[in-house]
């Protein structure tokens, strides 16, 4: 089954925090040099919202297996149902998440960071409702109770610092998990992911990105 306009370039050695990256995702909403493969289930923000929040996730398919490329094909709605027993409950859906961060530290970016991806669904923040409208979601390839590669934790710091970069709002403060904007429903990224290590790599990657901006 082929993705729609996905290329198939790695990206472990991104070097994303450079003034070029910085104002490509500004201008743009893209995180260049990512593998680009958009998803059809996204919107336009509402007029008054502002970027400012960070949302971490987790996904693999089927549950519990990593590789392949059923979450690409999830995110693009065109997951085949006969492929697995799991996929028939899901392939009607229609989700997507701005970025995902594979087990390898490779990332795929399927809609536009200034757009509303249909990540985080029913949420609240701090009292604000619908976080679809003001945050920015991005997959780890995992499960709860499956620890996370040293690789995304790197790679994920990277793309929140990029992130801050372009959206300073964002602080560390307002960089939460699936499971804190909808409590009871979601329980994602689990308690498999470090908090504590990645917060400390965030900073590491923030001190070293220096006055880049």
């Amino acid at each position: 089954m082929t993705l729609p306009d996905s290329t198939q370039s790695r990206n472990h050695d991104l070097a994303l925090l450079t003034r070029t990256s910085i104002d490509h995702l500004r201008e743009t909403g893209r995180v260049a040099p990512v593998r680009w493969c958009p998803s059809p289930n996204f919107g336009p923000r509402p007029e008054d919202a502002v970027i400012s929040l960070l949302v971490v996730h987790n996904i693999s398919l089927p549950p519990g297996q990593f590789g392949g490329d059923a979450i690409e094909h999830l995110f693009c709605n065109c997951l085949n149902p006969s492929e697995h027993p799991y996929f028939e409950s899901i392939a009607d859906l229609k989700v997507s998440a701005h970025a995902l961060v594979r087990r390898d530290g490779n990332v795929v970016q399927f809609v536009s960071f200034l757009d509303r991806a249909w990540h985080a669904g029913r949420s609240s923040f701090q009292g604000e409702e619908e976080c679809n409208d003001f945050s920015i979601g991005i997959e780890l390839e995992g499960t709860d109770d499956t620890p996370y590669t040293e690789a995304q934790y790197q790679r994920l710091a990277e793309l929140s610092a990029l992130v801050m970069k372009v959206w300073p709002i964002i602080t560390s403060e307002r960089i939460t998990g699936h499971c804190d904007i909808a409590p009871g429903r979601k329980t994602d990224p689990g308690p498999a992911f470090d908090w504590h290590h990645y917060r400390r790599r965030l900073q590491a990657v923030l001190a070293d990105a220096g006055g880049a901006s």
